[in-house]
């Protein structure tokens, strides 16, 4: 048995284009920019499948979902947009008034240009994979950005350009902690953390042992193998076609939706319901995703990326070039419609199985059954799994019958496939999720790109991710020999060599300043590493469990990755980030850079300086204090004797 299928051996062991000036915003809303701090997790997403896990045939609408062409937004998107634009202008003017632009009232700026979307900053955030280094990492950064986070708009901190925020994308690791703030309502990463009755992110357990008793979800280890078997064969005997995903997104479900039974009900279709994303009043949630064409086992640089938002999943690639309604996803669409005598599937969308596409890679980390410490009845578990699933399967999701069967017969990979085969969205190495966010017709200005890959040998980021999108935006080919690139454009990039020997690595560095040098419009790429300011938090992508303790370091350490250290690393990164925000909109109304934004751009933008010489081994060092080791040696000594209590006392004057 090869390495990959001894890996998931063991894991089923244990378980038209639209202008930006049409959005014109009116009054801003009330409901955004609160700065109201709160741990509670409000009511989940609906539990709106007709039948638990299983996909059900239902009475179609009466007008008859289809696929759609890729050549402009959605309708629902479009409408979507002319609420949200204007819901982030007041969390952006409290934003930019916070962070201080010297010469310049930036809230003034966005009270002027207030009725003119065209003009007014538009902001997304990537955050990418890397199993639960990037969710917690991420999940760090996001409550740097969130105003409803404690202290989070306090001098040199960030919070609101959550709020600000028009969309908010996630991939693998960095899509569940996408996934479990929208299926959790919009929540915050405090409450994820910690609430009244017990917190979803107990990670404590692997999911490969199941819920830990006293957790939401209680249940023993033979209940959790039992249900997740019991509701995954209940799938294929309607008719499904089932994968590895099935049973990976129904584990993942347990330990990041807030549901007794792991959310077996909730589909992601079902955020486009919520009260907080129906009224605009969160940043649309996208998770990507990329084809695997038949026969493959390496993913190309030009494969197709598939996106799954609340409305809808499809690609803008010139390959497939079309877009479903989510809601029906699952049912027989041929040639782009769905025939009269075709039943409308709903409830294939679960929210654990559309995590579990966009991370499927996450499934290799063991690599064999037999050298573990599992029960039998386990490993027995193991084996009956591995029958039904061949050594070059069991790393993609099935998506049965092919939504796009038929569809764009004259440039589609897949359009004579019954079923489409999707994997990791970061096997193609482009593991920050940017390529929705560069489609010309989401007009964005800026991205901000968190970064918690693990491209060196001890799991830190080197532009790996950001150099593959650069590659494919220049020179990507589809397999007809058409442009892959489809319109995007992206700032210059360098070689990998070169962000670790000039330590672009190291610090948040700005791609794409000066817009002049591109031939398209491009947004400015704010990329945002993983870095040591509190804690190592280059954990390995494989590590299956996290106690509660190391859980907050890594969150509170990406909060610093954010913040640089709330400006302690450096006192001008907060008003650094109001200058990436404004330079486009700043260019397209014609008003001069302050001179503050000056400087932060000599000091922030990468200048074009390449040194692609090998560099030494990257061992990065603390950027600031380190009070991670600072507690974690008092609270080691704290559970000594007397002896070690005078011990920590000592310790507490040191440091």
């Amino acid at each position: 048995m090869g390495a990959t299928s001894r890996a998931f051996a063991l894991f089923f062991a244990l378980a038209a284009s639209i202008p930006a000036s049409f959005f014109l915003p009116t009054e801003a809303s009330p409901k955004v920019g609160s700065t109201v701090a709160t741990a509670e997790l409000e009511t989940r997403a609906f539990p709106n499948a007709p039948d638990g896990y299983t996909p059900q045939n239902t009475t179609c609408p009466s007008t008859r979902p289809t696929v759609r062409s890729a050549s402009a937004l959605s309708d629902n998107e479009t409408s979507w947009l002319e609420m949200r634009r204007n819901n982030t202008i007041a969390p952006m003017q409290d934003l930019l008034g916070r962070l201080n632009i010297s010469g310049f009232d930036a809230e003034a700026y966005i009270t002027k240009n207030a009725k003119n979307a065209s003009a007014l900053p538009n902001i997304a955030i990537a955050v990418s994979g890397g199993g639960y280094r990037a969710c917690l990492n991420g999940g760090g950064a996001v409550q740097a950005f969130d105003s409803r986070e404690i202290n989070s708009t306090a001098a040199g901190h960030l919070g609101g350009l959550l709020q600000s925020a028009t969309y908010l994308a996630g991939l693998s690791g960095g899509g569940w902690l996408v996934g479990s703030i929208f299926v959790n309502n919009f929540t915050t990463v405090t409450a994820l953390l910690d609430n009244d009755a017990s917190s979803v992110w107990e990670f404590g357990n692997s999911i490969f042992e199941g819920p830990a008793t006293g957790s939401i979800q209680v249940l023993d280890s033979a209940e959790y193998y039992t249900g997740i078997e019991h509701e995954v064969s209940a799938k294929g005997d309607a008719g499904f076609n089932t994968s590895v995903t099935d049973y990976w997104g129904r584990a993942l479900s347990f330990q990041l939706v807030n549901a007794s039974d792991g959310g077996a009900s909730y589909t992601w279709s079902s955020i486009q319901l919520q009260e907080s994303f129906a009224n605009a009043d969160s940043p649309m949630p996208i998770l990507v995703s990329d084809g695997r064409a038949p026969g493959e086992t390496l993913i190309p640089g030009n494969t197709t990326i598939y996106e799954f938002n609340p409305f809808e999943f499809g690609t803008w690639d010139p390959t497939t070039y079309g877009f479903v309604p989510l809601e029906f996803l699952g049912s027989n669409f041929s040639g782009g419609v769905l025939a009269d005598s075709e039943k409308c599937v709903r409830g294939f969308d679960n929210v654990g199985y559309v995590m579990g596409t966009s991370s499927s890679l996450f499934n290799q980390f063991i690599l064999d059954v037999n050298e573990t410490s599992l029960s039998q009845l386990a490993k027995s578990f193991v084996s009956d799994i591995l029958s039904r699933f061949s050594e070059s399967d069991n790393d993609i999701a099935q998506y049965q019958p092919n939504p796009f069967y038929g569809y764009h017969k004259d440039t589609s990979r897949v359009y004579q496939e019954p079923a489409l085969s999707l994997v990791d969205g970061g096997e193609d190495l482009e593991n920050i999720p940017l390529h929705p966010l560069i489609q010309p017709f989401r007009h964005l200005d800026v991205i901000f790109a968190v970064d918690s890959s693990a491209d060196t040998n001890n799991y830190w980021p080197n532009g790996t991710s950001l150099v593959a999108t650069y590659q494919r935006s220049l020179n990507g080919t589809s397999a007809d020999g058409g442009n892959l690139a489809n319109g995007t454009s992206f700032p210059a990039i360098p070689d990998q060599n070169t962000f670790v020997n000039l330590g672009l690595n190291t610090r948040p560095t700005f791609f794409g300043c000066n817009s002049s040098n591109t031939s398209s419009p491009t947004p400015l790429v704010v990329y945002i590493p993983n870095s040591p300011y509190t804690y190592q938090s280059n954990i390995s992508t494989f590590d299956p469990s996290y106690n509660t303790s190391q859980r907050d370091l890594i969150v509170e350490n990406g909060y610093n990755v954010a913040t640089m250290g709330n400006g302690t690393a450096n006192s001008t990164w907060p008003v650094c980030v109001g200058c990436a925000i404004l330079q486009r909109s700043l260019e397209r109304t014609q008003t001069a850079l302050p001179q503050a934004c000056i400087q932060c751009f000599a000091d922030f933008c990468w200048d074009g300086t390449v040194n692609s010489t090998n560099p030494a081994n990257y061992e990065p060092t603390y950027k600031i204090n380190n009070p991670a080791k600072k507690s974690a040696a008092i609270r080691e000594v704290a559970s000594c004797s007397f002896a070690a209590v005078v011990a920590m006392a000592v310790l507490a004057m040191v440091w």
